[in-house]
């Protein structure tokens, strides 16, 4: 299930304005790997390049290859939808469709995709899915009651099922715990590291201690100065980026100089 990712010469435009310049990044199958960078710097834009939900802002546009298992994502005769089917992505605020239930939730992907399914499979699709988000056992005896009334962390994770309900390859998270607590901060992380297994999960995150506990791969961002574009200054396996990196504004990153 889980796939390749490979990015070569990326660049992203909105409009005019160049976001990222240059980015090539070849991320491994079942791995997580981490964006990190200060504010403004283009993490959360390439990341939606890797499913193209940049393209629902107007005028954007891209430059350059990203490859899944070997399929240009951006050729002509590809369906933007059908990428996203395939490379599912986690907002950084949970977002649970309000007047749903927890078990409409779980299933809105698979409905929006007209894939027919029947009441029993459904059913297993739910348990399967609430499973994966290690959710099942806080929801199971209430699925018909609304998705808002869950906490906070929990929604995440109901938004992180209905990701994996339709079966994607990667799962794609932009600050997935920025407005959670500790104690939620940690059930997804651990949930990550269970996920990984079967997914290549692209985590943004600012925060510099989860991203050295989550992540395998660490990509650092970076900008000139206000108003430039984003750039890949270095990407390397974590503990390296974090213990012995190349590039001096890796280092002052990573050590709190900066950002």
């Amino acid at each position: 299930m889980s796939k390749r990712i490979e990015v070569n010469n990326l660049h992203v435009y909105y409009k005019n304005f160049l976001a990222v310049e240059d980015v090539s990044m070849h991320i491994s199958p079942r791995t997580v790997t981490a964006l990190i960078g200060p504010s403004g710097c283009g993490k959360s834009t390439f990341l939606r390049t890797l499913n193209r939900m940049h393209e629902v802002i107007d005028g954007a546009r891209v430059e350059g290859e990203v490859l899944l298992d070997g399929e240009e994502l951006y050729a002509p005769n590809v369906d933007p939808v059908r990428v996203r089917r395939q490379v599912g992505m986690v907002f950084q605020r949970p977002n649970p469709f309000p007047t749903m239930s927890i078990r409409e939730n779980v299933l809105a992907g698979v409905k929006l995709n007209n894939r027919k399914i029947s009441r029993a499979a459904a059913e297993e699709l739910v348990e399967k899915s609430l499973t994966g988000a290690n959710l099942w056992k806080e929801v199971k005896d209430r699925l018909d009651k609304p998705g808002s009334e869950l906490s906070g962390g929990q929604q995440q994770r109901l938004c992180i099922a209905r990701a994996i309900a339709v079966s994607p390859a990667v799962l794609l998270m932009d600050e997935p715990c920025s407005a959670l607590d500790p104690i939620s901060t940690l059930a997804i992380e651990d949930l990550i590291e269970q996920l990984k297994k079967d997914y290549t999960i692209v985590i943004v995150t600012h925060n510099m201690q989860q991203a050295s506990r989550v992540s395998d791969m660490t990509a650092f961002f970076n900008v000139a100065e206000t108003g430039k574009p984003g750039k890949l200054v270095e990407y390397d396996d974590t503990k390296t980026i974090f213990s012995n990196p190349a590039e001096q504004t890796t280092e002052d990153y990573v050590s709190g100089r900066f950002g």
